[in-house]
């Protein structure tokens, strides 16, 4: 088994405490860093039941997502290299067949952050949101279809919409909690989108499209097919699966 259930390497520098993997039964584990930069867990699973879980503390600036609304598309020829895949279309993400759909949509939006701006209102107002209405399988296009999804869906379909403008778009799990918001729903992992803007990658929600606290990053990609919590070279069955996420200067 693969799992990618630790940080990025970007929050080692934060941590207050390092995170701590364990398994029942016990079996040794190690990392690698994948072609994305994630660190990836490699172990091998016995037969029976099985647990593996991690539990870290990582100091966060408390700060809001940043907003830039003056960052710019960048050219398409002007682009550094390891931009461009970020460009095409992936398996969940069907820019082939969003494309006429996305300009009809956004050509005639502002370039840049206004733009992805409206496609993330777009695709917030346009799926309806439940975790009844998950499923591994579906695309962008099916979720723009079916007008329904998770919070991956929403990121795919953003996703494809930004790269049908020619605006680099990469898909982002991790942990998000519920800092300085309603509690809402049970935790869960969170899927957003980076989007290259102004020289650097800039963080869009369109779940929940408003600047949060605390996004922690454990992996990156082109789409959910190469970041999953679990790669099984093999059959599982998934009896649990918890998230936590807490803010801890709050926590009695």
């Amino acid at each position: 088994m693969v799992s990618l259930m630790d940080v990025r390497p970007e929050h080692y520098g934060h941590m207050v405490s390092p995170e701590q993997v364990v398994s029942t039964p016990e079996v040794p584990t190690h990392t690698y860093i994948d072609m994305f930069g994630n660190v990836c867990r490699r172990f091998t699973a016995p037969e029976g039941d099985f647990s593996i879980w991690a539990d870290g503390v990582v100091r966060d600036s408390g700060f809001h997502d940043p907003v830039h609304l003056n960052a710019g598309e960048i050219p398409i020829e002007e682009l550094p290299d390891e931009c461009l895949v970020y460009l095409l279309g992936s398996r969940y993400c069907e820019t082939d067949m969003l494309s006429q759909t996305a300009w009809d949509l956004f050509g005639n939006t502002k370039p840049g952050w206004s733009r992805v701006q409206a496609i993330c209102d777009y695709v917030h107002s346009h799926l309806k949101f439940g975790y009844e209405n998950a499923r591994a399988t579906r695309t962008a296009k099916e979720a723009h279809e079916e007008g329904v999804g998770v919070c991956r869906d929403y990121a795919h379909l953003a996703i494809a919409f930004c790269r049908c403008m020619n605006i680099p778009a990469r898909y982002v799990n991790g942990h998000l909690g519920d800092i300085g918001v309603p509690i809402l729903d049970p935790m869960d992992f969170s899927a957003w989108m980076e989007v290259y803007l102004g020289g650097n990658w800039m963080a869009f929600d369109p779940r929940n499209n408003t600047p949060r606290i605390g996004r922690i990053q454990v992996a990156r990609g082109r789409d959910a097919a190469d970041v999953p919590l679990i790669n099984s070279f093999g059959p599982h069955t998934l009896k649990s699966f918890r998230v936590w996420t807490y803010d801890v200067t709050n926590m009695s």
